[in-house]
């Protein structure tokens, strides 16, 4: 593979930073820079750093970042569920976002 852009989990990764991106504008204004910036950098940099390993020269190198997608992902789940657990988001909005963790961890 050339290019990171040709990974699925890439690409299922951009979805669910999109979807993060619709889901902030949806949490209290009051939460910007507190929970809301926290759900977008995770969900950010879980696509970063399979680029970013992707591009890397060995295999060690890739499974490092792949590994920091990996906790970034935990952590944007985590994120989204306590938005949940504590209405600051509605179950019916967050579950796409779930659902999308879910597939990415698949991939």
């Amino acid at each position: 593979m050339q290019s990171h852009r040709e990974l699925d989990v890439w690409k299922v990764s951009m979805d669910l930073a999109r979807e993060v991106y619709f889901l902030a504008r949806l949490m209290p204004k009051q939460e910007e820079f507190r929970l809301t910036g926290q759900m977008l950098r995770a969900a950010v940099s879980i696509a970063a750093n399979i680029a970013e390993g992707h591009a890397r020269a060995t295999r060690k190198d890739y499974a490092h970042f792949i590994s920091i997608a990996k906790g970034s992902a935990s952590e944007f789940e985590t994120l989204v569920l306590i938005a949940r657990d504590t209405d600051l988001l509605a179950g019916d909005a967050t579950d796409p976002s779930l659902r999308r963790r879910s597939e990415w961890q698949r991939c």
